[in-house]
């Protein structure tokens, strides 16, 4: 078991909880880092290499997310140790394992992540009676059917591109995971004249200077196939996607996909984190020091929780969309203002409006 404070500090975590149902085969790590700002909102992810820390990390991302947007909410994050991929039948029971474990654990609110859905949000509510991005027929606001991350991503990136100049008609776009959260930004970002020209998933990359036909790649991922799949533009495996030449990069899988030893192979003007923690800080600091802007996972790739927030207090898809226009669009200004006026990273500025705005909340909390 890895040591739960050594990674304490002044933010948090609140409660780490380590699930281990061998009768099931559940195992499962729930980190609930901050509720200053309220009951923690965080996914559920599944994948089979999961660990303690990647659910620590995620959780201050959740934390500080929620924080930024002004959201009535703290962070957590859950994994769950297993493949995603096994037959339907059996990823019910495992999740609706997982939403008795954690039904006392009131502060958090479980939502969908990598490797679970709607659906599995739904056995979680039917289990428990609390989960956020429910199906459409249970009353929730299907945040990854339309597409709520890629929106505010797509928000994001018309604001830096006003900042750098950069004139979205016929602006260059690659997104790496061409999944939940990056089909739609392309979708979105093709709406406002972007060139997709290079997109990948765990199978490879396709790349195509001429641009690439967003709605079929799409229809492509929904029947279940791979990016490398799509008949035309040339293949490559899944880490030829950080050469290729682009003017807008979007990093929507797993974390920590750019490090020192890939960022400088990267030739982009604007990184869009959709992906929560998807850059180390080493690969930030590098591409910051080439002049790259960065938009920070917790402030751009907001949508999702901005309208899981929605939901779950009442609102409808149209307030959704709207608040989510609205926070993304300020808060990324106000980051990059901050960052130009200061001389500090994108990040760093970030960090710094999310934790004023915790510990505004945090006096208003009587913490045991």
């Amino acid at each position: 078991m890895e040591d739960v404070f050594g990674f304490m500090d002044d933010l948090g975590p609140d409660k780490v909880l380590h699930i281990s149902l061998c009768r099931v085969g559940l195992k499962a790590v729930v980190v609930v880092d901050n509720t200053a700002c309220g009951p923690a909102v965080g996914g559920v992810r599944m994948a089979p290499d999961v660990t303690t820390e990647e659910a620590r990390r995620l959780a201050r991302a959740m934390t500080f997310k929620n924080a930024a947007a002004g959201l009535p909410h703290g962070g957590g994050k859950s994994v769950i140790f297993a493949d995603p991929k096994m037959p339907p039948g059996d990823k019910e029971q495992l999740i609706r394992a997982f939403a008795t474990a954690i039904a006392d654990l009131k502060e958090y609110v479980p939502g969908p992540d990598m490797g679970t859905d709607e659906l599995a949000m739904g056995w979680v509510q039917d289990e428990i009676g609390r989960a956020v991005g429910l199906p459409r027929e249970l009353g929730g606001i299907p945040l990854d059917e339309l597409g709520a991350t890629g929106f505010g991503l797509a928000v994001a990136v018309d604001v830096a591109s006003k900042a750098i100049n950069l004139d979205l008609r016929g602006a260059r776009v690659a997104v790496q995971g061409f999944g939940a959260v990056g089909k739609h930004a392309a979708r979105f970002l093709a709406g406002k004249g972007c060139l997709l020209v290079a997109c990948s998933d765990s199978h490879g990359t396709v790349s195509s200077a001429d641009g690439l036909d967003v709605a079929a790649l799409i229809a492509l991922k929904d029947a279940g196939k791979s990016v490398t799949d799509f008949p035309n533009g040339t293949k490559a495996d899944a880490e030829a996607i950080i050469d290729v030449p682009c003017d807008i990069w979007i990093p929507a899988a797993r974390p920590d996909v750019l490090n020192k030893d890939n960022a400088g192979r990267l030739k982009a003007r604007i990184i869009a984190q959709g992906a929560n923690i998807p850059c180390t800080a080493e690969a930030e600091a590098l591409l910051e020091a080439r002049g790259v802007l960065i938009l920070p996972d917790f402030v751009v790739n907001a949508g999702g929780v901005i309208c899981a927030a929605m939901e779950y207090h009442g609102g409808n898809e149209t307030m959704a969309f709207a608040a989510i226009e609205e926070k993304i669009r300020r808060n990324t200004a106000l980051v990059i203002e901050k960052s130009h006026s200061a001389g500090i990273s994108t990040r760093e500025a970030a960090i710094g409006m999310a934790t004023e705005r915790i510990w505004n909340a945090r006096r208003t909390r009587r913490w045991r």
